[in-house]
């Protein structure tokens, strides 16, 4: 019987973290003999842009919590406010490249971070265009070929990106936070590019929640994992967090999963033991996680549709 499988997706939202976390995670990734799948922003870097959301409820507490000065930086939150937005995929790209040459996957994350997150869910098929285009079109510049893999900012999506996955030609995606792959299905139209959601929480979400901190919120995570599902698990982690401070936490954490059974590996490794057509197919919608502000999309109900 085939081991499970965690995925281990890293999103890297910023110039910071494209720069500083992703080497070492890396580095980390070489030492466990693991795979990993990299998301990367491909634009302008407007973390700055970010202090809209002190409106938002949950958000002053998450800042509270994870300490995001101290993860991102005083110069990354300047950018795009009192400093320029600098431009991730031309500052970066070198970066970027090092990390498909070492063998590991690569994919996208979005153009510029802050927009998505903060516009996509109400955006029209236009605007939605652009940003996705941009993005593919950058991936190209970069890497020379085209995307194959996507995971939305923020887990945030709508109904014309959920579409436009299946016409840019991504063979899989992970933009939605749920239990098990799935094909997502909108108005009843059934988009065949699978699903692999996120099933765990994050560090940021755990972490300052129920007497968590740094010191035993790996621990806290080894315990969700410890019976492990028969369509195994993704985990999203983050370049400036696992990649900087985090790293012996992620370090712990692999190295109990390794004990619990777990083949660890990237977004095409968990694809690469699932036969897409018995895939089931589930509406999508928005909802909430734990521990994070805001709606996020979210697997739903299934359809009772047979896979096709």
């Amino acid at each position: 019987m085939a081991a499970p499988v965690i995925a281990l997706k890293v999103d890297v939202d910023t110039l910071r973290g494209t720069l500083e976390g992703v080497p070492r995670l890396q580095e980390l990734f070489r030492k466990k003999q693991t795979d990993a799948t990299f998301l990367f922003s491909l634009g302008p870097d407007h973390t700055g842009w970010a202090i809209r959301r002190i409106f938002r409820r949950g958000f002053l507490g998450k800042v509270k919590r994870t300490s995001v000065l101290e993860h991102y930086g005083l110069k990354t939150l300047l950018y795009g406010t009192l400093l320029p937005g600098p431009d991730i995929g031309r500052q970066a790209g070198t970066v970027m490249r090092e990390v498909r040459d070492a063998g590991f996957e690569t994919g996208i994350h979005c153009w510029d971070h802050v927009l998505w997150q903060d516009w996509v869910a109400t955006a029209d098929f236009e605007w939605t265009t652009r940003q996705m285009q941009k993005a593919a079109d950058r991936y190209m510049e970069i890497f020379r070929t085209s995307a194959t893999v996507h995971g939305a900012a923020g887990w945030q999506m709508n109904h014309h990106a959920l579409r436009l996955t299946r016409e840019l030609g991504f063979n899989c995606c992970s933009d939605s936070r749920g239990t098990q792959p799935f094909l997502p299905v909108i108005d009843g139209d059934v988009i065949h590019v699978p699903q692999f959601p996120t099933t765990l929480p994050t560090l940021d979400e755990l972490i300052g929640i129920d007497d968590i901190g740094p010191e035993n919120v790996a621990d806290r995570l080894l315990e969700l994992t410890k019976t492990p599902p028969a369509t195994g698990h993704v985990f999203t982690l983050h370049a400036e967090l696992e990649g900087i401070k985090f790293l012996p936490i992620l370090e712990r954490l692999l190295t109990g999963w390794r004990k619990q059974g777990y083949d660890l590996g990237a977004l095409r490794t968990l694809a690469g033991v699932i036969d897409p057509k018995t895939l089931p197919q589930h509406e999508i919608m928005q909802g909430t996680a734990p521990g994070r502000s805001g709606t996020l999309l979210v697997q739903g109900r299934n359809t009772g549709s047979m896979p096709v």
